[in-house]
């Protein structure tokens, strides 16, 4: 099963346990997914990693990899995070480079960009280029401003109706 995995700087977990692209790692026990599982955990889509590094305070690092034999999956269907997984033994087939993510999350669907943009923290140069891509996706522009501009307005509903209006 191939999927994404991210990482702190220098592909090292949250744990400080260093990565290196190219490897295969395993793991012993059952496996259970969650902070106190066991097993190595990654996601199905990018942007779900998202959750589990700070990366719009640092820069992360982002990799492709295979998980290979066992695997066990979970969910968080409040927040709406699907394919999350806990692998017995994964392989890291590479690193992503900063461009090559932005260039994905330009092309993705609309679900899929607005949580990249709500856990990935952008240049103004790429918050640009996402704002000009996706001029027309009234609730893209609105994450960016949100979480790429810090607008905390731009989720404001009040209705501003004079009564001379009604």
């Amino acid at each position: 099963m191939k999927g994404y995995k991210a990482f702190n700087g220098n592909l090292t977990n949250r744990y400080g346990k260093e990565f290196k692209e190219g490897e295969i790692y395993s793991v012993e026990g059952p496996l259970k997914f969650g902070i106190e599982g066991n097993g190595i955990h990654f996601c199905r889509r990018l942007e779900d990693t998202l959750r589990y590094v700070p990366a719009m305070e640092e820069e992360v690092d982002i990799a492709e990899v295979t998980s290979l034999g066992e695997v066990v999956e979970s969910y968080d269907e409040y927040y709406g995070y699907y394919d999350l997984y806990a692998a017995r033994t994964i392989k890291i087939d590479k690193v992503l480079s900063r461009n090559e993510i932005i260039k994905m999350y330009l092309n993705k669907d609309t679900e899929s960009v607005i949580r990249f943009v709500s856990g990935y923290r952008l240049t103004p140069e790429e918050i640009e280029m996402f704002k000009i891509r996706y001029c027309d996706e009234e609730r893209i522009i609105k994450a960016i401003m949100y979480y790429q501009e810090n607008d905390k307005t731009v989720y404001n509903n009040k209705c501003k109706v004079k009564k001379g209006d009604l």
